[in-house]
């Protein structure tokens, strides 16, 4: 079995670390260790759930996790990776937020006391940012570093080389915070070991310096690549495409249905991040990505593996049951909920359930209202050429109306062209408003 060190660089997860010295006691256990997540949104995203993975593994290992929730810096604002200014939240949002990523936060980790010395933490940082005044935090900790030190960071100087975005002094004091937070862990916890991606480098620096300067102590850093998508673009929150681990924002069937459909290029990778798969396991998905890419077998167990992880296996078992009966008949056996999770981005149109039970909805206008179809004369050449479909079941050649006996949780149809082309249709009384 591999150690955790052997691990970490099988999957690829160490970019930079302060120290090689690092590896030898990552295998020995007992460390203190923290990531830090600012609640800048109501949920965490994809890019997250890496370091989550990273804390989990290292807990298995006998560490010990501290997740720091932001609730200081949060309201701050991280200038890493932004061209631009953040607009600060109020104290009411960063709140809400919080409340929307600590449930995500602790499902990762065993904050139990069966646990014992690796029992996992979950804090806040304002608990000791906010009660500490300004001419303090001046005197104990900007008084250990120079401007010079702190414009050198890439997060600084990317920002002073746009003099018509510059920096404020509130974002430049980010990093300052972020020492801090290593500083006060390492005090009152005895962490030793910051981790994050690779873009917070400049920030665990920092703290590892203001730890050697102010006690005299080492302390260590090991940051994670980034995770990209196969264009090199990055996730995130405010991404395009971003994933959402809270299933209001992005539905496990979108979160199933997005790794599933990973280039043959990415998916070994996000093997390797996002699943806890033997080495063994993944090198044999490795291979069958490489001899039988149209099988997609690596795609389909990944996919798997981060809906177990995110949402739990009864809902990737939904997931997996919906993504079976998107083009099968078995659709009808699906519950109103799961359909509109499926059919998140097919568009909705309403028909009279009175119509309906009249036998009054004809299908070659259906086809045409729907848009699937530009005239009634192409409705029925798709039709006589089998290309039209009401639930997954084909409409033959002579059919003329739509029955209610077919509707999906007596309240749906879903009308299809060809393969990719859905159309969501919901009937409604038609005292109902629309």
């Amino acid at each position: 079995m591999p150690t955790l060190s052997e691990d970490l660089v099988f999957r690829g997860l160490i970019h930079q670390v302060s120290d090689e010295a690092l590896l030898a006691a990552l295998d020995a256990g007992g460390l203190s260790v923290y990531i830090g997540f600012d609640p800048t949104a109501p949920s965490l995203h994809i890019g997250n759930l890496l370091q989550l993975c990273n804390l989990r593994r290292l807990q298995l290992a006998g560490h010990r996790p501290i997740v720091v929730a932001g609730g200081a810096t949060g309201m701050i604002g991280d200038p890493g990776g932004k061209s631009e200014e953040r607009q600060l939240l109020t104290t009411e949002r960063v709140a809400e937020n919080l409340a929307g990523i600590r449930p995500q936060l602790a499902r990762f980790l065993d904050l139990s006391e069966a646990a014992g010395t690796s029992r996992a933490l979950l804090l806040d940082n304002a608990d000791w940012i906010a009660p500490v005044g300004f001419v303090d935090f001046l005197r104990d900790v900007g008084k250990y570093f120079t401007v010079n030190q702190m414009v050198a960071k890439d997060s600084v100087r990317s920002r002073f080389e746009r003099p018509d975005q510059g920096i404020s002094y509130t974002e430049f004091s980010y990093m300052l915070l972020q020492a801090f937070d290593f500083l006060h862990l390492f005090d009152t916890l005895g962490c030793t070991l910051q981790m994050g991606a690779s873009d917070q480098w400049g920030n665990i620096t920092m703290g590892i310096e203001l730890i050697r300067r102010a006690r005299g102590a080492q302390a260590f850093a090991l940051t994670s690549p980034l995770v990209l998508k196969a264009d090199g673009t990055k996730f995130g929150k405010s991404e395009s495409g971003a994933l959402f681990l809270d299933a209001a924002a992005t539905s496990p069937f979108a979160l199933y249905q997005y790794f599933v459909r990973a280039e043959d290029q990415m998916v070994g990778t996000y093997l390797r991040f996002f699943t806890f798969l033997s080495h063994e396991e993944i090198l044999a998905l490795d291979a069958e990505t490489e001899a039988h890419p149209e099988r997609r077998a690596a795609q389909r167990r990944l996919a798997a593996e981060v809906v177990d992880l995110v949402h739990g296996i009864e809902e990737r078992e939904r997931v997996e049951r919906a993504a079976e009966a998107l083009y099968h008949e078995s659709i009808m056996e699906l519950d109103a909920a799961t359909l509109r999770m499926v059919l998140e981005d097919a568009p909705l149109s309403q028909v009279s359930r009175r119509a309906l039970l009249a036998g009054e909805v004809d299908l070659v206008e259906l086809l045409v209202s729907t848009g699937l179809v530009k005239s009634r004369s192409n409705a029925r050449q798709t039709i006589a050429q089998g290309g039209a479909y009401v639930n997954n079941r084909r409409i033959e050649e002579g059919a003329t109306t739509v029955e209610v006996q077919q509707l999906i949780a007596d309240r749906y149809l879903l009308i299809r062209r060809g393969r990719r082309e859905l159309h969501l249709v919901e009937a409604i009384d038609e005292t109902m408003p629309a």
